[in-house]
């Protein structure tokens, strides 16, 4: 089964187990870099929980997600489509303020990240913000039916080598979600010149 198999067959657990998780904090230094009704690339946007509140402040969210059930789902929840489609099938003529990748990127293996990185900041207009988070430690692994890419600082530096991106700022957060505290997360903004 593929991460993407897992997330449309247990698309309504995963729902439910993260629409609500609180994770308000993030957003600050996110959207400080952005104008006034920016445009954000919700990349893997999931329950759409973070879509929705960025439609809430007043920008305007181009959601996807490469889970057609998840897209369902989050689609009824932000009051507008998402697209289904991968990483690396986003239209390079897009243009994007801030794009917002929340524990989504995690799912790309580590040798392709680097290709990544660069399609996604090639949609980013000069200045622009992005946001990804990754669980921390160095590993790829496959946890539950869907596979996870690590992420220390080193590693993210690497990723991104080659992309016009370069870290403003990373750093380390606790999972929200009950029972999951001792697990940590890297935080980054990056800044594309």
């Amino acid at each position: 089964m593929s991460t993407i198999e897992f997330y449309d067959t247990n698309s309504q657990f995963f729902f439910d187990s993260t629409v609500n998780a609180d994770v308000s904090e993030l957003y600050h230094p996110f959207i400080q870099h952005l104008p006034l009704g920016a445009r954000i690339l919700d990349a893997g946007c999931g329950s759409g929980r973070d879509s929705k509140a960025f439609i809430e402040m007043g920008f305007k969210v181009t959601a996807i997600d490469a889970s057609r059930e998840l897209a369902k789902a989050a689609a009824e929840l932000i009051g507008q489509p998402v697209l289904v489609c991968r990483f690396d099938e986003i239209d390079k003529t897009e243009q994007f303020d801030g794009i917002w990748a929340c524990a989504s990127l995690l799912h790309v293996e580590a040798n392709t990240l680097p290709a990544t990185f660069l399609h996604l900041a090639s949609t980013l207009v000069a200045n622009g913000v992005f946001y990804c988070s990754f669980k921390y430690g160095d590993q790829e692994r496959v946890h539950n039916g869907r596979f996870f890419a690590d992420a220390n600082e080193t590693l993210l530096l690497q990723w991104i080598e080659h992309t016009g991106l370069s870290i403003k700022q990373t750093w380390i957060t606790t999972d929200v979600r009950p029972g999951r505290e001792n697990e940590k997360w890297l935080n980054a903004i990056l800044i594309k010149a």
